[in-house]
């Protein structure tokens, strides 16, 4: 399938970089319609962020009919919202019933549009790869995020990423101050909480925390179901008030709701509401506390931006993640140098100029990146035609 010399790979097919689920279902899809393709992965396994950079009791946060990947659901037997190992051994079974074989350890560092032959040159390891057409699958979440904070070194205690964060008994007895408080960030806290270390949150700004169901039924599939026949203003409204009713006021506890609904801010800014698993009732009783933003790190803990002090023996930044496309792709039509994110937004975020693709970028989790995989497919499919290209035979 494949012309091969010591240094450069012919790619017939589409060159996909990521074998995380977005990377998987593009793949899958392409072979559905005929069309072969390659994924390279810089580490050595698929769904490395899953497998690599998550805690132990992570679960899918949708239910799992809105995290299927194309052409194949879940196993009847799952549960709605699936654990981390459950998901992960759905994505390899995903991966072996479409035959999808990456090749590992494979880090890209330069991916650029050779105008003078119409092809991709992409640069892995100590390889070139020439392609028709290139599918950036890396993901908005590729790269931690560390903030630049005023001390940072001074601190003696243990700090690290959330990406780093495996379990909370690893913590017991400990006094830990989690950095962030979106789902990740509450879900570590819920964690020490349960296996009895003391957990603070920094919460420096407005967010929406929302049950995670309302009344037994997924909010998430609620809003979906309601965005259909209401406008999105009269949906934030019914949402804001079934949280006040299932989790009362947030504002007195610190949580304090942006005056933009949490469909509305998802729209405009990304910003994901916080779907709420047992956290805030553990707020509710102060068994994890809220703090405001930490103007700098001290020796012993931190100096927060109201002049208080507090000890801490741990700090985990549960400060999300960002994309590293702009470190590799020499490409700034279509993706932002800044943020490494599709400048068109979703459902326009998908196709480039010049056999350029992205799949993942859709602020819209699985189901988004599903969305990309067969779009892309069906595009790539129009052109699969030998008839009406090839390789140049020179350079």
């Amino acid at each position: 399938m494949m012309k091969l010399n010591p240094k450069r790979v012919w790619v017939p097919g589409p060159l996909i970089v990521g074998a995380g689920p977005s990377g998987l279902a593009t793949a899958a899809c392409l072979k559905e319609k005929g069309v072969p393709s390659l994924i390279l992965e810089k580490e050595d396994c698929i769904a490395s962020s899953w497998k690599l950079r998550t805690y132990e009791r992570l679960r899918l946060h949708l239910p799992k009919q809105y995290c299927e990947l194309p052409l194949m659901p879940f196993p009847p037997g799952f549960p709605t919202y699936p654990t981390k190992q459950q998901f992960i051994n759905y994505l390899e079974a995903y991966a072996q019933r479409f035959s999808i074989e990456p090749l590992f350890g494979m880090e890209v560092k330069c991916a650029e549009y050779d105008h003078s032959i119409g092809f991709w040159r992409v640069q892995a390891n100590d390889l070139e790869f020439i392609c028709r057409w290139l599918v950036v699958a890396t993901g908005e979440n590729s790269v931690p995020v560390v903030p630049d904070i005023t001390g940072f070194a001074d601190f003696h205690g243990r700090v690290l990423h959330s990406s780093s964060y495996k379990k909370g008994d690893d913590f017991e007895g400990e006094k830990v101050l989690v950095v962030g408080c979106g789902n990740s960030g509450m879900e570590v806290c819920l964690d020490l909480c349960n296996n009895h270390a003391h957990a603070y949150m920094v919460v420096r700004g407005k967010l929406h925390i929302l049950p995670r169901e309302i009344f037994g039924v997924s909010t998430f599939g609620l809003s979906m179901w309601m965005m259909k026949w209401f406008p999105m203003n009269f949906v934030d409204s019914l949402l804001l008030f079934f949280s006040w009713m299932i989790l009362g006021g947030t504002e007195k506890h610190g949580l304090v709701r942006p005056k933009v609904g949490p469909l509305q801010l998802k729209m405009t800014t990304g910003k994901t509401p916080v779907l709420d698993i047992g956290t805030f009732a553990r707020i509710q009783s102060s068994h994890i506390k809220v703090v405001p933003g930490i103007n700098k790190f001290v020796e012993n803990g931190v100096e927060f931006v109201n002049g208080k002090h507090e000890e801490f023996d741990s700090i985990i930044l549960a400060t999300g993640y960002k994309s590293n496309v702009p470190s590799w792709l020499k490409e700034s039509e279509f993706f932002s140098e800044q943020d490494g994110q599709p400048r068109a937004p979703f459902p326009n975020s998908w196709r480039g100029k010049n056999g350029l693709y992205a799949t993942g970028f859709t602020k819209r989790g699985l189901l988004g990146a599903s969305i990309d995989a067969q779009r892309i497919a069906e595009d790539v499919a129009r052109q699969w035609n030998f008839k009406t290209w090839h390789f140049p035979l020179e350079f």
